[in-house]
């Protein structure tokens, strides 16, 4: 009786194409400019041939699966999710912060939103001086949503290179700009008081979001490239 032949490793990688293809269906907007820019970001690292065609594992498939959840369903910034990916005991299925934009956040007192961050409450002041932060009052208590925390410790990190919160008022204001943009689009259906239509308007935000998140990451590491390559 004749022995199967082993398969070899390599019959097991995909190419980047088919990659795309097997996520479309839960993932729409997949491309493969955007696989490969999750690439340069250092978050996948796909095997090579020797004329440099991308080649992916399962497990590297699995690793991309739960970078694009964790943009779609929580709006992680790419520092972030790095973070996580590589901290240990990060498990697939992992119980996660957030839970996208119809999921209620913890809130925080300035102590805790410090304590957290790992800022003073002088920086902390700062920051939403300029807008920044942007806490709720509750009879005269000022409380901090969960994503205030991330916004603090990514300040917190660009002021040791001497990026001030007035300097970081531009990304706020560019912020307001693309959520201006984005309420234009879908406040007709979130100020519904059909359950399903708002539900759908949710959903339809949440696409659009990672749409212009996607476009704004793409746009800022096209002209850090160039600026690279003068």
């Amino acid at each position: 009786m004749s022995t199967p032949a082993k398969t070899s490793p390599t019959h097991r990688l995909l190419t980047i194409g088919t990659v795309t293809r097997r996520l479309q269906e839960e993932f729409p907007e997949i491309s493969i400019s955007k696989i490969r820019y999750l690439e340069d970001q250092g978050l996948l690292a796909p095997r090579r041939t020797q004329g440099g065609y991308r080649l992916f594992s399962e497990e590297d498939v699995e690793r991309l699966e739960t970078i694009l959840r964790l943009q779609r369903d929580e709006f992680l910034p790419l520092r972030v999710i790095r973070e996580e990916l590589s901290s240990p005991g990060t498990t697939k299925g992992a119980k996660r912060r957030r839970g996208g934009l119809s999921a209620a956040q913890d809130e925080l007192d300035i102590g805790e939103l410090c304590e957290r961050a790992g800022v003073t409450a002088s920086l902390a002041r700062e920051l939403e001086e300029f807008g920044l932060l942007a806490p709720r009052n509750d009879n005269g208590t000022k409380l901090y949503g969960e994503g205030d925390v991330d916004v603090a410790a990514t300040c917190a990190k660009l002021a040791r290179y001497g990026i001030s919160a007035r300097h970081l008022r531009t990304f706020r204001t560019a912020a307001d700009r693309e959520a201006g943009l984005l309420e234009q689009i879908v406040s007709p259906a979130l100020r519904s008081r059909n359950p399903d239509r708002r539900q759908a308007g949710l959903d339809e935000l949440q696409r659009l979001a990672e749409l212009a998140q996607e476009l704004s990451q793409l746009l800022f590491w096209r002209d850090l490239k160039q600026l690279a390559d003068r």
